[in-house]
């Protein structure tokens, strides 16, 4: 099977758009690869067996040393510098973002005959809301240092309690 796309290089960081612009798309944003045979019958048979046999879901504990460690000693300056506190998912969401772009096939997902390759990254996030919990979307957050997702995500949290996420 042909190799994913190679993750364009990083690229020197641009003036922060306005909050209420657009993201504006600099290219095509997805690589489509035609599937062979083979792996169009192995996609189709893994569906069909998690479609139809029991799955078991598995739980892997991280050592968060190192991030209780970070939040300690840097905690009060991130507070201060940035108005918002440092919590735990910037870190998971910055790491999630660093293993795609690592291994971008991770972010691929299959359409029809296709696999397609996205050229960008966005993560979804659990945020409490009246209802229960509701997962919207942290766009581009590849983009984002540690501070912006936070902002985001308390940004996020206070409109789904507000009831006013949008699809």
């Amino acid at each position: 099977p042909p190799p994913p796309p190679a993750a364009a290089p990083a690229a020197a960081p641009a003036a922060a758009p306005s909050a209420d612009a657009a993201p504006v798309a600099e290219g095509p944003r997805e690589t489509r690869v035609k599937m062979t045979r083979i792996r169009q019958k192995t996609a189709e048979r893994l569906k069909e067996s998690q479609e139809i046999t029991a799955s078991l879901t598995t739980f892997n504990e991280v050592d968060m040393t190192a991030i209780i460690e970070m939040r300690k000693k840097y905690g009060d300056a991130f507070l201060k510098k940035h108005g918002v506190k440092l919590g735990f998912m910037s870190p998971f969401v910055a790491a999630a973002c660093r293993a795609i772009t690592e291994m971008p096939a991770v972010n691929a997902v299959i359409d029809g005959n296709e696999i397609v390759y996205r050229d960008y990254i966005d993560v979804s996030v659990a945020v409490s809301s009246p209802k229960g919990l509701v997962v919207p979307v942290l766009r581009s957050a590849d983009k984002m240092g540690l501070a912006d997702i936070e902002k985001e995500i308390i940004k996020l949290g206070t409109k789904a309690k507000e009831g006013k996420l949008t699809v």
